[in-house]
C-alpha cells in the first residue's frame, strides 16, 4: 500500500501517466518513502518532499519530461548525484525531480583530441579512470569526486584542491547537449577548445539547473605528468602556516594543491580516518607539486625551504602513491569526518584575497568565541577559497539559529574583504538571500532578464540561485521543534 502521508499535488499527479510512459514504470517514484529519499542535497538543513521523481536514462526522455513540465507550466529541478552543498537539487514540492544518475555512459574516449565525451552521471573520478590507459585525467577534482557527478559539476561549476593551477569545471568543458526550459535539446560547442560565437557554454556552467539540463558533456583531458609530489607541512599556529602560502606564491612557485587545515578539523580527520598528521598541529599544509621531474624536485626545495622559515615543525614528503593517498585522505574526509565531534554542522563555502586570509581567519575565530559555536577550518588556501564548518548540537534550542548567524557573518567577512560569498559549491536555495550583498539591484535585474530569456515561465529550478520575496523573508534553519505537518496528522517525522 503507497504511503499517502505526502500526496502528490494535482498539478503533478496528472503528468504521472505519461511521465511513466516516457521513462518506464520503475523511471518514476510516487510512493512518499521512495520520494523522502529525494528531500535534500548534501545539505541537509532544506528539505522538501518532491512531488513526483523522475529517473530518465536518456537525452530524448529528458527532453520528452522538460516539455510535458513546460506545457503543464509544472517546475522542474534537476539533480545529479546529490552531493551538492548549497541546496540547489532542493525539490520543488509541487514539481518534478528530475534525477540523470541513470545517464551513466562515457560515450567516448578520444586522446587525439584530448577530450572525453560523457553523460551526466558519470562520476567525475571516473573519467579520468577511463582516461588513465591513454595518459590522461581529468583535471578537476571536488572531494567528492568518488560520487559526484559529471552532470552536477556543470550545474555548479565545481573546483577541488587542484583549481589553484587546473582551473575549475568552466575551464575544461568544450561542448554541451542541453534540453533548455521548453524541451528543446540543443549542442553548444563539440570537440574544439574554443567553440565560435558567444560563450553560451560558460553562461550555462554554473547556472545551477536554471537554464536546462546538460545529457551530454564534452570534457578536455589533462596529460598525466611526469612527477607528483605530495608534502606536508605542519605549524604551531594559523598565522605561520598562512604565511607559508603566500611566500610560496609569491617565489612564483605553482603548486597544483595548497590545502590548509586547522587544529579542530584535523582532530576530527583523525577520529576519522586516523591520517597520523602531525602531533600538536594548530595547522597543516599539504602541497602538491607536479610537471616535469626537474621542475618538481626544484619546486620541492624551495616550498619546503620556505615552509621551515615560516615555521613549520615537521614536514612530511610522499615517497609513493600509498603515502600520497594516506597525506590526502585526511583533507578529503574532512567534511564527512566533522561528524564523529559535532551533532550537526554547516558547511559554508566563501572566497577571499588570499593576503586577506591572516585577517578573515582571525576573525572567524573571534566570531566562534564570540558565539560559542565552534568552526571548524579546511580550506582551499591558494586560492582564498574557505570551506569553514559551523559546528552546533541540533538538539539545543537556539543552536541552530546560532550557526546560521555565524555562517552568514563569515559570508560577509568575505564579501566585505573583496571576495565572493561562493568559489565552487554554488548559490542553491542556502545564499539565494546574500547575493544582494554582492550585487546591485540592476545586476540581479540584468541576471534574471538572462535568465527569463530561455525560462520565461520560471519552470526551471525555481527559487535557487538569485533572490527571491519568498526566500529573503525567510530564515532557513533545522527545524527542533514538530512540524505542523506531522502535528496535523498529514507526515510522519524520521
Amino acid at each position: 500500500m503507497p504511503d499517502t502521508a505526502d500526496p502528490i499535488p494535482a498539478a503533478v499527479a496528472a503528468l504521472v501517466p505519461r511521465l511513466r510512459e516516457i521513462c518506464g514504470e520503475d523511471g518514476v517514484l510516487t510512493d512518499t518513502s521512495q520520494r523522502r529519499v529525494y528531500d535534500s542535497d548534501g545539505i541537509t538543513h532544506h528539505r522538501e518532499v518532491p512531488g513526483v521523481v523522475v529517473l530518465p536514462a536518456t537525452a530524448e526522455q529528458v527532453a520528452a519530461v522538460v516539455g510535458l513540465c513546460a506545457g503543464a507550466g509544472v517546475p522542474f529541478v534537476p539533480r545529479g548525484a546529490g552531493t551538492g552543498l548549497s541546496g540547489g537539487a532542493l525539490p520543488h514540492p509541487e514539481g518534478v525531480l528530475l534525477t540523470t544518475s541513470r545517464m551513466r555512459r562515457i560515450v567516448e574516449v578520444d586522446p587525439d583530441n584530448e577530450c572525453a565525451v560523457v553523460e551526466p552521471g558519470v562520476t567525475n573520478l571516473d573519467v579520468s579512470r577511463a582516461a588513465a590507459p591513454y595518459g590522461y585525467y581529468y583535471a578537476p577534482d571536488p572531494s567528492s569526486q568518488q560520487v559526484c557527478s559529471v552532470g552536477g559539476n556543470v550545474a555548479e561549476n565545481s573546483g577541488g584542491a587542484h583549481c589553484l593551477k587546473y582551473g575549475f569545471t568552466v575551464n575544461h568543458v568544450r561542448g554541451l547537449d542541453v534540453v533548455t526550459p521548453d524541451g528543446a535539446l540543443v549542442r553548444l560547442g563539440g570537440k574544439a577548445p574554443d567553440a565560435p560565437g558567444h560563450d553560451l557554454i560558460g553562461a550555462f556552467i554554473g547556472s545551477e539547473g536554471t537554464l536546462g539540463v546538460a545529457t551530454r558533456i564534452t570534457v578536455g583531458l589533462t596529460r598525466l605528468p611526469e612527477r607528483t609530489v605530495t608534502l606536508l607541512a605542519a605549524f604551531t599556529s594559523m598565522d605561520a602556516g598562512g604565511r607559508a602560502v603566500g611566500d610560496i606564491i609569491a617565489a612564483g612557485v605553482l603548486p597544483s594543491a595548497i590545502e590548509m587545515m586547522d587544529a579542530l578539523a584535523i582532530e576530527a580527520a583523525e577520529a576519522a580516518v586516523a591520517c597520523d598528521y602531525p602531533a600538536g598541529a594548530a595547522a597543516v599544509l599539504i602541497v602538491e607539486l607536479d610537471g616535469p621531474a626537474a621542475e618538481v624536485e626544484a619546486e620541492l626545495a624551495e616550498v619546503t625551504r620556505l615552509c621551515a622559515a615560516a615555521g613549520s615543525f615537521e614536514t612530511r614528503t610522499a615517497a609513493d602513491a600509498d603515502e600520497r593517498a594516506r597525506i590526502w585522505k585526511g583533507r578529503k574526509s574532512a567534511f564527512a569526518a566533522v561528524g564523529r565531534i559535532s551533532p550537526a554542522y554547516i558547511v559554508q563555502d566563501g572566497v577571499v584575497p588570499r593576503t586577506a586570509l591572516s585577517e578573515v581567519l582571525r576573525r572567524i575565530t573571534e566570531l566562534s568565541e564570540e558565539s560559542g559555536i565552534r568552526v571548524a577550518n579546511v580550506f582551499h588556501a591558494g586560492d582564498g577559497n574557505l570551506h569553514p564548518l559551523v559546528l552546533f548540537d541540533d538538539a539545543e534550542p537556539g543552536a541552530g539559529e546560532r550557526a546560521e548567524e555565524v555562517s552568514g557573518a563569515i559570508l560577509d567577512l568575505c564579501v566585505e574583504h573583496g571576495g565572493s560569498i561562493t568559489g565552487e559549491h554554488g548559490v542553491g536555495v542556502d545564499k539565494a538571500c546574500k547575493m544582494p550583498r554582492m550585487y546591485s539591484p540592476d545586476d540581479l535585474a540584468t541576471f534574471d532578464l538572462f535568465r527569463r530569456s530561455l525560462d520565461p515561465e520560471g519552470i526551471a529550478n525555481p527559487y535557487k540561485l538569485l533572490p527571491t520575496p519568498r526566500l529573503c523573508g525567510e530564515r532557513p534553519g533545522v527545524r527542533t521543534g514538530v512540524h505542523p505537518l506531522v502535528e496535523s496528522g498529514r507526515a510522519e517525522q524520521f
